[in-house]
Parts: C-alpha cells; sequence; structure tokens
C-alpha cells in the first residue's frame, strides 16, 4: 500500500449487512456478473467482521481494522494507525499518524468524499454526524436512503458528480455506504410484498440490483487515473437463522462477510 497510496485513487464501498453465504451463491451461480468480473478468481473472500452492526464496524475500519481474514493470523493489514506492539502492521502496510484513516489520506493529500447510505451516515442528529464529520466533504440525500428503492442508483449518480468536479490532479479517497442491502428490501424482490416482510431472498434481489448499477461507479473511479478498491460488508444480518433476526448480535451469519480488494483501470469503463 505504500507505493498505492499518493499514487492512485481509493474506494471503499461497504454493501450494508450483506451476507457471505448470499455473496457467495449470486457470484458463483452468475446472477452478479459485474462485481463478480472484478473478484479475484470471481469469488468473495470469507473475512470476520470487525462490529456486529455498522457504527461499530465503520469505526473499526476507518482506524484501518478491515475485515479480518477467517482464518488463524496475524494478518498485516493494508492500513494501520502508528501504534507501538501492533502485531498486525507490516512493512507493506501503509501507517499514518492521525486517528483514523480518513484523516491520514487527507493529510497525504487526497480529497475524501463521504456518500451516505443508513442512518449512521444521515446528519439529521448528532449520531449520525460523527462518521460523515471525519470527511472533508459530505453528502446524504432521503433518495439514499434503505426506504429509497433506487437508493444506489442516486448514490452513484452523486459519485459521479463528484468525480466530475474534482480537480483532475487531486487524488480521490471516496467511500459509499451501500443501504439497497439493509432492511426493508423486500421491494427488490418481483412478486413481495410489504406484509411478507424482508427475506433471505429479497436481501439477495437487493444485491443484483446493486451489481446492476455497480459498473457506472467502478467506470468513474476509473476514468481519472488507477483506483484501488476495497468492496466488503460491515457485517451481516439474519432472516430466522437459529431464531435470530437482524443484527448486533453474536451470529455467523453477522460475523462472516464477502471482502475483497481489486484495482480497477481502463478495463473497468
Amino acid at each position: 500500500m505504500n507505493a498505492v497510496v499518493g499514487r492512485d485513487d481509493l474506494l471503499l464501498v461497504t454493501l450494508d449487512t450483506l451476507r457471505y453465504d448470499v455473496a457467495a451463491e449470486l457470484a458463483a451461480a452468475g446472477r452478479i456478473p459485474h462485481l463478480a468480473r472484478h473478484l479475484p478468481g470471481g469469488v468473495w473472500e470469507r473475512r470476520h467482521a470487525p462490529g456486529s452492526f455498522t457504527y461499530a464496524s465503520h469505526q473499526a475500519m476507518f482506524a484501518g481494522f478491515l475485515p479480518t481474514p477467517a482464518a488463524p493470523g496475524p494478518h498485516p493489514r493494508l492500513f494501520a494507525a502508528r501504534f507501538a506492539g501492533s502485531e498486525t502492521t507490516a512493512g507493506r502496510t501503509w501507517v499514518f499518524d492521525t486517528p483514523d484513516l480518513v484523516g491520514g489520506l487527507a493529510a497525504a493529500g487526497y480529497r475524501t468524499v463521504c456518500i451516505g447510505g443508513v442512518g449512521f451516515f444521515n446528519k439529521q442528529a448528532a449520531l449520525g454526524s460523527v462518521l460523515p464529520s471525519l470527511f472533508q466533504e459530505s453528502h446524504w440525500e432521503p433518495e439514499f436512503s434503505v426506504a429509497a428503492p433506487d437508493s444506489f442508483a442516486a448514490q452513484v449518480t452523486r459519485a459521479e458528480e463528484v468525480v466530475a468536479a474534482l480537480d483532475p490532479a487531486r487524488r480521490l479517497f471516496l467511500f459509499v455506504n451501500v443501504s439497497a442491502l439493509h432492511q426493508p428490501n423486500w421491494f427488490h424482490l418481483p412478486g413481495a410484498t410489504r406484509e411478507a416482510g424482508d427475506t433471505r431472498a429479497s436481501h439477495a434481489a437487493a444485491l443484483e440490483y446493486v451489481d446492476r448499477h455497480i459498473g457506472r461507479l467502478f467506470a468513474a473511479m476509473s476514468s481519472r487515473r488507477r483506483c484501488f478498491a476495497v468492496v466488503c460488508s460491515d457485517h451481516g444480518t439474519t432472516y430466522g437463522d437459529d431464531g435470530y433476526t437482524g443484527h448486533r448480535l453474536g451470529h455467523e451469519a453477522v460475523w462472516t462477510v464477502p471482502y475483497a480488494h481489486f484495482f480497477l483501470d481502463e478495463a473497468a469503463r
């Protein structure tokens, strides 16, 4: 990462609440072709989330603790705050001297931009302002929220506007929190009803919806120079698994998440 930071643009996409098993099944079945073409080997990496709900997980990720490989470690990290005794800071880790990665990238000359999705990014109250305030520029509209059926398309449009407005010489760190997977997601499944509610099938349909639009995001982020992208879930969620519904709980479906990182260049356009 020491060769990447300062040279390439950076993109972090969190597919909020996306379950690993659903993501893996859809990739294997050819149902998310635009994402799958960028996944190393065409498959998601199985990782453990740093938190069981959005706020905790993003606080950790913005401190450099991305989801951890689901195998015994230690596992060197891509980014890390300078911290004495860290066992996951290695020679290839990009180390920053600020409390968070966002501030570290800003100090390195990046324009830092957040396009929020779920309520922890809506800036409508003090708690929903904590995470966006880390960035030099942050965006949230009701059209980006969990209740908007076309939320991700609207977020991508805003991302395209951000990229187009930026000085071509300025490096960009863009963060997008994708709300479409989060409950409610029943409206993404043809024939589903509000009364029937969200299901694992509608969760999968929401990922297919995201896949139909993510190519535009990748094209925008590779339009100026090469881009290093991290695409992952912040945590999973349950749909009646072992009697559980939702997240912020210690279930395998919550702690196990899909993860990938890769470069985007002219081939992404």
